[in-house]
């Protein structure tokens, strides 16, 4: 039974989904666009097309006849003309809350590194229907070294700003985040570093209150002999 929730749950989040009261992601969590087992079914098989063939022109048609409707046939309904077909319904936006959750990387000496901890979850009611974005803008004197969680996250604003996209179907009570290795500044003084700050943005968030929160980075002595 243990075995069977657990494929339920992972059919049913993205891999990126944790509990709310989880801080940061697991070990094992899968980067976004993994591929993994597929429970669709399998596309039909095409048949053969049970539809009429097209009618061919009458055999005495004339020259006449012709001329006149083949100025018709191409300005008309033909496969140029403009479809009727209904254009796909978009997604609407969900009754979403994203809240931007207030986490502090670890201390770090000049010159090293720490990890930026993005960490974003949804109080609901209902599950995101719309990607969001995470943007996580760094201090003077931080700059972005990655691998980044997610993988296809971008660096922007001259090396300060880095900027990543989650999927819909975040439900409410779970949370994402994203992760941004950094690099201080060798020249940077013992201490605490402010300037650093976490915003998630999306359609479905109609509550932009608790939409961003700051940062600090504590620079850290340097071990004697190190």
């Amino acid at each position: 039974m243990a075995a069977g929730c657990a494929v339920t749950v992972l059919a049913t989040d993205p891999s990126w989904a944790l509990l709310r009261p989880e801080p940061r992601p697991a070990v094992e969590v899968v980067a976004t666009g993994t591929p993994g087992a597929s429970t669709l079914p399998a596309p039909a098989t095409a048949t053969a097309s049970t539809l009429p063939a097209p009618a061919k022109p009458a055999a005495g048609a004339t020259a006449g006849s012709g001329s006149g409707s083949g100025s018709d046939s191409g300005s008309g309904s033909g496969a140029h003309g403009a479809s009727t077909l209904p254009a796909p319904a978009a997604a609407r936006p969900s009754d979403s809350d994203l809240e931007v959750v207030r986490m502090d990387p670890d201390p770090a000496t000049p010159g090293g590194t720490t990890t930026i901890h993005a960490f974003v979850d949804n109080r609901g009611p209902d599950t995101t229907a719309s990607p969001f974005t995470v943007v996580i803008t760094l201090p003077e004197g931080v700059s972005p070294q990655g691998p980044y969680f997610p993988s296809d996250c971008r660096v922007t604003g001259h090396g300060r700003v880095v900027r990543c996209v989650f999927g819909a179907g975040l439900r409410e009570g779970r949370s994402a985040t994203a992760l941004v290795p950094v690099r201080l500044d060798p020249e940077l003084p013992v201490g605490r570093l402010s300037g650093g700050s976490v915003t998630v943005r999306s359609a479905d968030d109609r509550n932009e209150d608790d939409n961003r929160q700051p940062f600090d980075i504590t620079v850290a002595e340097t071990a004697a002999g190190a």
